[in-house]
């Protein structure tokens, strides 16, 4: 296929869909784990509605978002008649934009650092809605990349269970793009595991089945459910 539409097709979505949730289960046979036990998220930034509306189609109600504002346009008025939906976002949050993501998502993957903490606190308190929270680890320590120094995750996540009282679900990482994302997963795992945090957002297109290796309990795919989009 080469046109945008003929990629967007439902039909399409809807075989992407199932490959993807095929190669969840195996992979989670293959680590001995349940598929139960491993989220899809559906990374649905930049897509059209007709792709959204196809893999809705599909009984996917689980969706990664990158920016507060494109998310707003996308799913303020289909969040209404979805009570299934589930919004997470996956992106980086600024903090003048805390209320409105509090207003919007269910849970924040992206906190990193003890400002944000308080703006996601003070905005919980003023809208009365909490979302969940993951904490973004930088294991690559990466300067141009969001997320918390390894090092400095521990007090982080500290601070925002205690002084801010946010409901710390677990962590998130995007390994290097040139690293074997392995050792950038198993360190994931082991911070939260010396925290008591269940909840591991980890893994994306192309490296999904090796996060479930490494115990994942949340992947984020794009490209494998929607298609490469077309560039203009």
């Amino acid at each position: 296929m080469t046109s945008s539409s003929s990629a967007l097709a439902p039909s399409s979505i809807a075989e992407r869909v199932a490959a993807v949730r095929v190669r969840i289960a195996a992979a989670c046979h293959a680590a001995g784990r349940d598929p139960g036990d491993v989220t899809l998220t559906a990374v649905s930034k930049t897509q059209p509605p007709e792709a959204i509306d196809a893999i809705l189609g599909t009984g996917q109600w689980i969706f990664g978002e990158n920016r507060v504002q494109e998310a707003q346009g996308r799913w303020t008025e289909r969040r209404a008649t979805l009570p299934d939906l589930e919004l997470r976002l996956i992106g980086p949050l600024q903090t003048n934009k805390a209320e409105d993501a509090v207003e919007l998502f269910d849970v924040i993957e992206t906190l990193d650092r003890e400002k944000l903490a308080r703006a996601l606190a003070q905005a919980a308190n003023k809208g009365g809605r909490s979302p969940r929270v993951l904490v973004q680890v930088n294991t690559g320590m990466e300067p141009q990349k969001a997320g918390v120094l390894p090092d400095a995750a521990d007090a982080l996540i500290a601070a925002a269970r205690g002084t801010y009282g946010l409901t710390v679900d677990g962590l998130m990482c995007i390994p290097p793009a040139d690293q074997d994302a392995e050792p950038h997963f198993a360190m994931l795992r082991a911070l939260a595991e010396r925290n008591g945090l269940s909840v591991l957002s980890m893994g994306m297109s192309g490296d999904y089945e090796t996060a479930i290796r490494c115990g994942a309990t949340h992947v984020r795919v794009g490209t494998a459910l929607f298609g490469e989009r077309n560039r203009p």
